[in-house]
This record gives C-alpha cells, structure tokens and sequence, in this order.
C-alpha cells in the first residue's frame, strides 16, 4: 500500500474515534425532563454518577449548564492580540465539564479512567461526580450544596478555601444562578420521575 493510502485509512480510524457526544445543545435548556427525554445517554450518565458519588443529577445538571450548555466539545473563545491576531485559547478547558488538562489528568489517575473523553457524557459527569466528592472532603461542601459546589469547581479547592471568590462578585452571582437552576431542575426531574423512558 502507498503511504498516502495508509496515512489516510489512519485519518478515518482516529476520526472516528473521536468525539463522543452531539456538538449541539438540547434544545429546552430550561427543562429538565425535556433534555432527559431527548438525550437519554444523560440520564443514565447522571444517575450513574448519582449511585457512585453521591452527587445529585440536578446539581451535576446545573452545572454542566453553566460550564458548557450540554455543548460536547465546548471550548473557552481564543485570546487575540490588537483584536485580530489568534494568540490561543484562554484556557485549556474542554468538554462538557469544561476540565482543565491538569485537572483531568489528575482524575484520570484517580479515578482509574485512563480512556475517558471530556467529549463523552458519562466521562463528562463521573469527572463532576469525583470532583464535588473531593470538595466535600476537602471544604466540606454538601453534595446538594451547586452553589458552594460551584465556588469550588471553578477557583479550585484551594482557591476556595482561601475564598479567592469574595473578590469576584460576578462570580458569586454566577454561582448563586448556577443554585436557582439546580433548585429547577430538581423540581422539575421530581415530576417527571413517574414517567418511563
């Protein structure tokens, strides 16, 4: 076989084994049960994560919201010198977690994962699940706690204990939206519980 033909079966082995979830978001974000019913892989990601960690799915919910609004491969937008110069992105963060690449890492190792995806909704929420269960143990968050959780997922756990958050009001109030979602979300999955899917 030439090179080129074996560079390009190659192509198409390692494309197809990429991404692992819809790049496009579910299309009722402000109800639970309809992204439930039109993504089911998420609902089993979600209550798996829930029977391992402990992490309620409305909580692991609101936030995959905030972080990447159920969008697979989400990305932080490029930083740009004199406004037109791409200079890469602001962050290495990727996936519908938004992990960072030493933070995944990290999990990687941890959690015994070495094959998860950030791409891949069930990699994506069992990463949540191992992280909030770390900022239980570390600054002694509730589970059910998407406010604080969130403090702690997005300055570290250290950056929280140090409460790095009370000089960014926006992020508070961030945090404090990321809380009210939960709160709907929880409302609105008891409701549709009953229903078989």
């Amino acid at each position: 076989m030439s090179r080129t033909f074996c560079a390009l079966i190659i192509a198409v082995f390692l494309a197809s084994c990429g991404g692992g979830g819809p790049s496009n978001a579910p299309r009722q974000l402000d109800n639970a049960c309809a992204i439930l019913k039109e993504r089911p892989k998420y609902y089993k990601a979600f209550r798996k994560t829930e029977r391992r960690w402990g992490v309620p799915m409305h909580v692991q919910m609101a936030t995959i919201h905030q972080e990447s609004k159920f969008i697979a491969d989400a990305r932080t937008p490029y930083r740009y010198v004199i406004g037109v110069i791409p200079m890469g992105r602001q962050s290495s963060a990727y996936g519908y977690s938004q992990a960072l690449d030493a933070t995944w890492d990290e999990y990687l190792r941890e959690a015994g994962r070495r094959f998860a995806k950030r791409d891949k909704i069930d990699d994506a929420a069992d990463f949540m699940g191992w992280y909030m269960t770390k900022s239980r143990t570390k600054n002694g968050i509730p589970l059910h706690d998407a406010q604080n959780q969130y403090l702690a997922y997005h300055e570290g756990n250290t950056g929280f204990a140090r409460r790095t958050y009370n000089s960014k009001p926006w992020l508070i109030e961030v945090a404090r939206k990321v809380q009210m979602r939960a709160d709907m979300y929880e409302r609105q999955i008891e409701g549709c519980r009953l229903r078989r899917w």
